[in-house]
């Protein structure tokens, strides 16, 4: 089933919003905003590198989501990650290792990739690979952290490098945050905050968004504080539910009606951070943007899956390149058969489809 529009061009006109509101929320910055200038620069380089990629039929995405460790210190209520058993509090066994993931990171600049997510379990858990991301310059990566391990080398090394941009998850003001992160949480992330602040490092938000704390979430005195604080990025993550007891968290039409109109106004009112919505909305991308689409997900031992929620995967990135990747049975199965451009009730697309997603993925290993 072929798009309806150019997604290539709907994506690459995405990556030059961000960036150029990124700029303009950096303008009080004068290095970061020296950077996001040069930023700008390789991201329209990157931009024609996809285009002449999808010119000869082969589409890159503009994003990568990389789960860089699957270990982490925290147990979030309603993890997704846990869920999947795809986090664990011991240390992972045959993870990739620094070297493979700049193997990784060295493609994905060859492809046009812009963004890479790094994400895990708790990737600050993973300098060698955070360090790895900072030597490629032309790549942005957004560290999804939970602030736990920010510490005086960390702070040296974000100050060193601009494109390493910490996003720290917070679940609303201190007693929804601590209530589904434990303790103390809150405390440590509004004490990162005002570190970064003082050394004029951008940092961004990350935010669960539940039927419970939509509200909250997206109130003016929780952004306000925020942007006060020097916040310059806020990612709004739509719970989605990898159990059927968690079903009622995930944000219905209504919920994900009222979040667009907020980030609209947002970001006509708000213009000194950017707001960011994900998977957002899914008919303005023509449906689900996972498995190549719009980005895909590589977990901390190399297997290549449509999306962080739907880990499912026929093939390992230690074993071939980011393009093969891109076009293996499985991710090239729910492209072309229609899967992912499926209405839904909610929530994942590919969750609420999972037995036709592992029937794929069995058909693909006999």
């Amino acid at each position: 089933m072929e798009d309806k529009f150019d997604l290539q061009a709907y994506l690459t006109k995405g990556v030059e919003q961000i960036v150029s509101d990124a700029i303009k929320a950096t303008l009080k910055n004068p290095k970061e905003s020296a950077f996001m200038a040069k930023f700008a620069l390789a991201s329209k380089s990157a931009s024609k590198r996809r285009r002449l990629l999808e010119d000869s039929g082969e589409h890159i995405p503009s994003f990568l989501i990389a789960s860089i460790t699957s270990q982490c210190n925290l147990h979030c209520a309603g993890c997704y990650s846990r869920c999947n058993h795809a986090t664990v509090d011991s240390e992972p066994v045959k993870q990739l290792s620094g070297d493979e993931w700049q193997k990784v990171f060295n493609e994905a600049e060859e492809l046009g990739i812009s963004f890479i997510l790094l994400a895990g379990g708790e990737p600050m858990l993973r300098r060698d690979v955070i360090e790895a991301a900072a030597k490629k310059q032309n790549i942005l990566f957004p560290i999804f952290t939970n602030g736990t391990f920010i510490d005086d080398r960390y702070l040296d090394l974000l100050d060193k490098n601009r494109n390493l941009l910490p996003v720290m998850s917070i679940e609303g003001e201190k007693e929804t945050t601590d209530l589904r992160r434990g303790k103390g949480v809150y405390d440590r992330l509004i004490s990162n905050m005002d570190l970064f602040r003082k050394k004029g490092i951008i940092f961004g938000a990350s935010v669960t968004v539940t039927t419970q704390n939509i509200r909250e979430v997206s109130s003016d005195a929780f952004l306000k504080n925020l942007s006060e604080r020097g916040c310059k990025v806020v990612i709004f993550v739509e719970f989605v539910p990898v159990t059927d007891d968690s079903k009622e968290l995930a944000p219905g039409d209504s919920e994900r009606e009222y979040l667009i109109a907020e980030i609209d106004r947002l970001r006509k009112e708000r213009p000194e951070m950017v707001y960011l919505s994900f998977p957002g909305d899914e008919k303005g991308t023509g449906g689900c943007v996972a498995a190549g689409r719009g980005f895909f997900h590589i977990n901390s031992h190399g297997g290549a899956e449509p999306c962080p929620f739907s880990p499912y995967s026929d093939i390992n990135v230690r074993d071939t390149s980011l393009k093969v990747a891109l076009n293996s049975h499985l991710f090239t199965e729910l492209r072309n058969g229609g899967y992912l451009l499926e209405d839904h009730a909610g929530g994942c697309v590919l969750y609420e489809k999972r037995a036709q997603v592992e029937k794929i993925l069995a058909a693909g290993i006999k």
